[in-house]
């Protein structure tokens, strides 16, 4: 059994949802089936995106209404969106609807049709499906999220830019070719001279752009760099913070759009458009890759991040 503390929904251990003795007790000894988990959120939402099919199974027959609502999805939803088909069929057998209308049009059985498990859910009918555009959206995923593979190391900075080129970027910077051996020194210990280390990026030119980016720093998605970039067009900056996680930010035509964004994160509301929840979904838990497809970038490798890029160049000191 987890180990928790409290009454009611109070202290719950991260596995807990997993555990079905434990939350039959606290059901048992007075737990509200329908409140009081973290943030408000209902526990049935909360087990169908974590827990486990006998926790779900257990909480759907005890709550008042399994298509019950918070913040504008149901458990179903939940279930979908973080991929656990065997919860969503559970709370179907329980009575949830996979057609109900919600979150901007991606009811649970339309955003199920983007999910490894289009077939999760029988369709009531002819014409309920993903679009054209949705299909090669859902499809490019896929395709660039292999491309670019897994990262086991973070600290790093880049900067993803539309319709500019890596000699266009470099003018837009006011940077110059940074010195081989520099560089070189820099790769073998970056924290030797970290001032002067920031003031050095790579880039490199991809399909639809070209990625700025700075292995072991900060600098690439700076409010000024990010900015200068997306002169004309949009730039999508992602800093993979070792302490507190990603940082991201989006500039258009030269203005900060978005600051302290989380790429890649499970946070969505149905007030954002069909095509960011649906993005939202396709790139959860993929930062990198959400930042290259935001700015419409399609790489066929990873050395754009990994240091194998085009061209190092040194920043004026105040970009860096």
């Amino acid at each position: 059994m987890a180990i928790t503390e409290g009454t009611g929904w109070s202290g719950m251990g991260w596995n807990a949802w997993t555990d079905l003795a434990l939350i039959r007790a606290r059901l048992d000894a007075g737990a509200d089936p329908n409140s009081g988990t973290d943030f408000y959120e209902r526990p049935l939402h909360q087990a169908a995106g974590e827990g486990s099919l006998e926790v779900v199974a257990e909480l759907a027959w005890r709550v008042d209404d399994v298509d019950a609502e918070h913040e504008g999805r149901t458990a179903l939803w939940e279930a979908v969106f973080n991929n656990r088909p065997d919860n969503a069929r559970a709370l179907v057998t329980a009575g949830a609807d996979p057609w109900r209308p919600m979150m901007n049009g991606w009811s649970p059985g339309r955003l199920s049709l983007a999910t490894p498990t289009p077939d999760l859910f029988a369709r009531p009918g002819d014409g309920i499906g993903l679009s054209t555009a949705e299909s090669a959206t859902v499809a490019e995923a896929g395709r660039l999220i292999a491309a670019l593979g897994e990262f086991d190391f973070d600290g790093f900075s880049l900067a993803c830019v539309a319709s500019v080129t890596v000699a266009e970027a470099a003018l837009r910077l006011e940077a110059v070719p940074a010195d081989d051996a520099d560089v070189e020194e820099i790769m073998e210990d970056p924290w030797a001279d970290f001032d002067d280390s920031l003031t050095v990026v790579g880039v490199t030119d991809v399909p639809g752009g070209c990625v700025v980016v700075q292995p072991w720093g900060y600098a690439a998605s700076n409010p000024g760099v990010i900015k200068r970039l997306s002169v004309g067009t949009a730039c999508y900056g992602l800093f993979a913070n070792p302490k507190s996680g990603n940082q991201g930010a989006i500039a258009r035509d030269g203005a900060i759009e978005e600051w302290d964004t989380h790429p890649g994160g499970g946070s969505v509301h149905s007030e954002e458009s069909a095509e960011e929840i649906l993005a939202t979904y396709l790139y959860h838990g993929e930062a990198e890759a959400y930042c290259y497809a935001g700015a419409g970038l399609r790489p066929t490798d990873n050395r754009s991040i990994t240091g194998q890029v085009d061209m190092w160049l040194r920043l004026p000191q105040h970009l860096r």
